[in-house]
């Protein structure tokens, strides 16, 4: 087995608030991401998963550096990113590179799309010709499905997923190594959607891409991912195998999470919301739940979901959950 290209390791993020007046401030701290550790391989794909508000997005941008972990490492190919100066980090993100959510709202509309693609490479080479600038955007185009002769096109002139293949060519034009998805498909229609997921595969093969593939729908990330990390409220709920989790989950928030999951056929839509039992929203995140953080939501709660703290734990079969019963739970889908 290769040596894992990304460690990150017990990696927490706490946002502080205040609120009152002047003289009667108080403070509030948020945990957005609470412990989280895993290991990705050069290759392989991970999906993150989980509701709005569960912490991915703020995962995924601490561990590019985005915004300052309060506790943890993350390791990149062997060198530790957490606490390096500013412009360190500045050059180790030539290799990690970020595909944001909104394909429009993310490209700036004064610039063209050549202009767009091509701003890395004048921001890390500044002494790189011109011409050999526009020979590499027009490159990355047809990489990642646009005409070369769309390069002098703005933003507006192109459709959601074609703006969205600008963002992916924006990101690839430095050939880095490690590229995080964060939700690149929720804003798009289904059959676009598709499109863009397979071109993120075909990248991947091509390229020998780590992905780290931020989703909230499960059915989004079944075929794009080799291991799936199911988060709620900062916290991993589960980390598994793809094939073991979509045939039997271990945490019951994981098999909500799939019931949850839209269906074509009016039919079995109907019998699945009956068999779905996911309520409710989230508790607030100033006023977690004590013991499980899930189990005020969970109809297999026992006394001891409600006072005592799951660990990550490895079961037999490789993967990890966070439950008190996931070895006495019958799961499967």
């Amino acid at each position: 087995m290769t040596k894992p290209v990304l460690r990150v390791q017990d990696l927490a993020v706490t946002f502080t608030s205040f609120t009152g007046g002047l003289l009667q401030r108080h403070e509030r701290k948020l945990r957005a991401v609470d412990g989280i550790s895993f290991e990705l391989h050069a290759g392989e794909t991970l999906g993150v998963v989980g509701e709005s508000g569960s912490g991915k997005s703020t995962l995924a941008r601490a561990i590019l550096g985005l915004i300052t972990p309060g506790r943890g490492r993350v390791m990149w190919r062997g060198e530790e990113l957490t606490g390096l100066e500013e412009e360190e980090l500045r050059q180790k993100r030539k290799e990690l590179q970020i595909v944001f959510q909104d394909p429009v709202a993310s490209l700036d509309p004064r610039m063209t799309a050549g202009d767009i693609i091509s701003e890395p490479l004048w921001t890390f080479y500044p002494n790189m010709a011109r011409l050999q600038v526009e020979e590499r955007t027009r490159g990355m185009m047809k990489v990642v499905g646009l005409l070369p002769n769309q390069i002098n096109r703005y933003p507006h002139e192109f459709s959601g997923g074609q703006c969205q293949r600008i963002g992916i060519a924006r990101s690839l034009v430095l050939n880095p190594r490690l590229l995080v998805c964060d939700e690149p498909v929720s804003a798009l229609d289904v059959s676009i959607q598709a499109q863009i997921i397979n071109l993120l595969q075909d990248l991947q093969k091509k390229l020998g891409l780590a992905l780290i593939f931020i989703a909230h729908d499960l059915s989004v990330v079944r075929h794009i991912s080799d291991r799936v990390m199911v988060m709620y409220m900062g916290q991993a709920m589960e980390v598994s195998e793809k094939l073991s989790l979509y045939r039997r989950p271990l945490h019951p928030y994981t098999n909500a999470l799939m019931k949850s999951v839209p269906i074509p056929d009016p039919r079995l839509a109907a019998a699945a919301r009956q068999d779905s039992w996911l309520t409710g929203d989230m508790p607030s995140p100033y006023n977690r739940p004590k013991g499980c953080i899930f189990h005020n939501r969970c109809p297999y709660r026992v006394k001891r979901c409600e006072a005592d703290v799951p660990a990550l734990r490895r079961m037999e079969n490789g993967d990890w959950v966070a439950g008190h019963r996931a070895e006495e739970l019958d799961l499967s889908i």
